[in-house]
């Protein structure tokens, strides 16, 4: 039986992948720092994948999706994913609730993930403090808000597009469920009812920092009103202050972090180029082709993760062929890499995860969006946070070799690229501020504590 008294007790339910798996746990380790417990409840399959270790104010614990066995990859869409989630994860969240009702800590809030609406009706049910946590930056969210609520028509039909707080938008700077009309409905009815029930919830977190996006933060919150307390990146790459965190701590991919790391060590400063594409990003065959000649053909190392299934795509006798110019790896740490002095430049899909990450740790960047937020993403890092470039997709939708090596020049040798370190070190600089005591994150996550705990 737990004895000890918290200030408070949060259930953290985030949508079951890496990327939105991450900046809710850390958002809890900050909690856990704020003197709360703290209880991360991923799905059965994600819980058995990961095998995450409780301590005692962070904790692990686990809902159904109904696909205990396989994960996503057991359902036959999204649709019956999603459905099967909101149906037996309702069920199984509220018995989670009821387990720790009548402990010495019972659940006095659940932030949930805004891709599973419903978490909030369980959290109202038993009369609990019910907060959203954005995972994404505030410009698409107010995006998709306007979608959502019919101030933005679509299909698009003339740009350039307005919007209170944002900069000017062209097409291609939109996400592409609205750029692309038609392409993934089912995912892009789920980032639309994140607005469903929204309004209900009584605080709205966000995954960035006020001095960020302080437009777009601005006028959101004269209708919604919300917190940001980002970045939620360790504290061992930002602040320092939370013992022990130099990791996420969670992973669904092994990491060759050693052989990275060891690798990185022998390169002069600025020498290499990153390149990852998340957890999701499944390349065409031509991409990747065009990917490994432009490396092969600039004068810069690099390391790039090339997961195992697309591995195969690599044209033959390349990875044999660049010897010590480049690594290939499955997984790694990036937030390792990304701190490692050899590192010049992050070739990126631009998630916002990578993105912030990047930011965080004062790195330039070349974008190469592929779908969702990340042109967004891209447009804010080339035009409004000017830390990169973003490489121009040809008509067959590839970016060739001759534009990605033109980019990563530009990025590392070029007349810019002094600008964009300079600009990448002063907001890495603006991260840090923000997150340790007294920055407007830190005052903001107070601000979120006090609504539901009397200090």
């Amino acid at each position: 039986m737990e004895n000890k008294a918290y200030r408070g007790h949060v259930l953290v339910l985030p949508y079951p992948s890496q990327g939105h798996i991450n900046p809710l746990l850390q958002f809890s380790k900050r909690l856990v720092s704020k003197g709360l417990k703290a209880t991360l409840a991923t799905t059965l399959f994600i819980h058995n994948t990961m095998q995450p270790q409780s301590s005692s104010s962070l904790q692990f614990d686990t809902i159904s999706d109904g696909y205990d066995e396989g994960g996503f990859a057991q359902a036959e869409s999204i649709h019956a994913y999603l459905n099967h989630m909101e149906t037996i994860g309702s069920k199984t969240l509220a018995d989670l609730i009821i387990k720790n009702k009548n402990t010495a800590n019972p659940i006095d809030c659940i932030i949930y993930d805004p891709f599973l609406p419903w978490a909030l009706e369980v959290a109202k049910k038993f009369g609990i403090f019910g907060a959203a946590f954005f995972t994404q930056t505030c410009a698409v969210n107010f995006i998709y808000y306007h979608v959502h609520h019919g101030l933005l028509k679509l299909p698009i039909t003339s740009t350039p597009i307005s919007i209170p707080g944002l900069p000017v938008l062209e097409l291609e700077d939109m996400p592409s469920y609205i750029s692309v009309p038609g392409s993934y409905p089912a995912y892009f009815e789920m980032v639309l009812n994140q607005f469903s029930s929204s309004d209900k919830a009584d605080a709205v977190l966000v995954n960035t920092f006020y001095e960020l996006e302080p437009e777009a933060v601005d006028s959101m919150s004269k209708v919604c009103q919300l917190l940001p307390i980002g970045p939620t990146i360790p504290s061992f790459y930002l602040d320092k202050c939370l013992e022990n965190d130099n990791d996420y701590g969670l992973n669904l991919f092994v990491s060759d972090s050693f052989v990275c790391n060891n690798w990185l060590n022998t390169k002069p400063e600025g020498s290499v180029i990153y390149l990852s594409f998340g957890s999701m990003a499944s390349l065409s065959n031509k991409q990747m082709e065009e990917l490994a000649f432009a490396l092969k053909g600039s004068k810069f190392h690099f390391l790039w993760v090339v997961q195992a299934s697309e591995e195969a795509k690599l044209p033959e006798k390349f990875v044999e062929e660049i010897g010590n110019k480049g690594l290939i790896v499955q997984w790694c740490s990036q937030l390792e890499v990304l701190s490692n002095k050899a590192i010049g430049c992050f070739l990126t899909h631009c998630g916002w995860n990578s993105t912030l990450e990047a930011l965080s740790l004062g790195v330039p960047m070349v974008g190469v969006p592929q779908w969702t937020d990340q042109t967004t993403n891209a447009k804010y890092f080339r035009d409004v946070w000017k830390v990169g470039v973003r490489a121009k997709v040809c008509e067959n939708g590839i970016v060739e070799r001759e534009e990605i090596e033109f980019c990563i020049k530009e990025v590392m040798e070029g007349e810019r690229g002094k600008d964009f370190q300079k600009n990448a070190k002063k907001w890495r600089d603006l991260a840090i501020k923000a997150i340790s005591k007294g920055g407007s994150s830190d005052k903001n996550i107070d601000e979120f504590v006090s609504k539901f705990i009397n200090s």
